[in-house]
């Protein structure tokens, strides 16, 4: 059985961070390590609180466990801090493990939930990714692209970049990879309108995870994990008020 582990935040309702880490990591027989980065206090409405762990602590998390587990992949999610950034950089930095690393600074609304300084440091784990996952906002943000052709403009800050959504139309999910050979290659799906999205980024990014550390290749991994987002939000067990979870266990439900 293959393991990845999960550096991220955890969220209280569930759909997204940790919790959706390890369920979608589940949901492709993969086993889930995880170092928390952060407590939130939120629902499907919004976040009511934030609690960050100090960076030794996340640090002492991740070296506990890859000091125990052969981890094949690493994802990395919200990292709340500058400090936090720095320390899981300097940990990471010299492994060979596979990082996918999704680039929390901006939401799919476009609230900012990062300051500047995190956004600074947090470039630095472009160097040691595999793959960077950037949303819509988060490629101008952090790329400067605003739209497929702004893609070819584009300085490698690491092997592999999936620009997410980056076309912004009605009927499709279109992403877009600019891969380490230079390719750039599109990948669509039919897009479910639903308000079901909570933590789809996150589940995205760890199922990529899993799928690396089972043997895929990038393609193969994209390809994969869009279909399972997909399903997932179209069978939404609808909860909340608000953006509900999307359904992880997919396979279970839907037998």
């Amino acid at each position: 059985m293959k393991c990845i582990l999960s550096i991220a935040g955890s969220d209280s309702c569930g759909g997204a961070g940790i919790q959706a880490d390890i369920k979608a990591a589940q949901y492709h027989g993969v086993y889930a390590c995880t170092a928390i980065t952060a407590v939130t206090a939120q629902n499907t409405i919004g976040v009511q609180g934030i609690v960050n762990l100090d960076a030794s602590f996340v640090v002492e998390q991740i070296k506990s466990v890859m000091d125990d587990f052969k981890i094949d992949a690493i994802k990395i999610g919200m990292l709340s801090n500058h400090k936090i950034i720095d320390a899981v950089y300097e940990t990471l930095k010299d492994t060979d493990i596979p990082i996918i690393l999704d680039p929390v600074a901006i939401s799919r609304s476009g609230f900012k939930l990062i300051d500047d300084d995190a956004v600074n440091s947090l470039k630095k784990l472009f160097d040691i990714a595999y793959v960077v996952t950037p949303n819509f906002y988060e490629a101008k943000l952090f790329f400067g692209v605003e739209k497929y052709s702004d893609i070819f403009d584009v300085e490698k800050k690491c092997k592999n970049i999936l620009f997410k959504n980056l076309t912004q139309e009605s009927s499709w999910n279109n992403d877009v990879l600019l891969n380490e050979n230079a390719e750039v290659k599109e990948f669509k799906s039919v897009k479910v309108h639903s308000l079901n999205t909570h933590g789809t980024g996150c589940s995205f990014s760890s199922s990529l995870a899993s799928l690396i550390a089972l043997g895929k290749t990038l393609d193969e991994a994209i390809e994969i994990s869009k279909k399972y987002i997909h399903d997932a939000i179209e069978y939404a067990p609808d909860f909340g008020k608000g953006s509900g979870p999307i359904n992880h266990i997919l396979n279970q439900i839907t037998k």
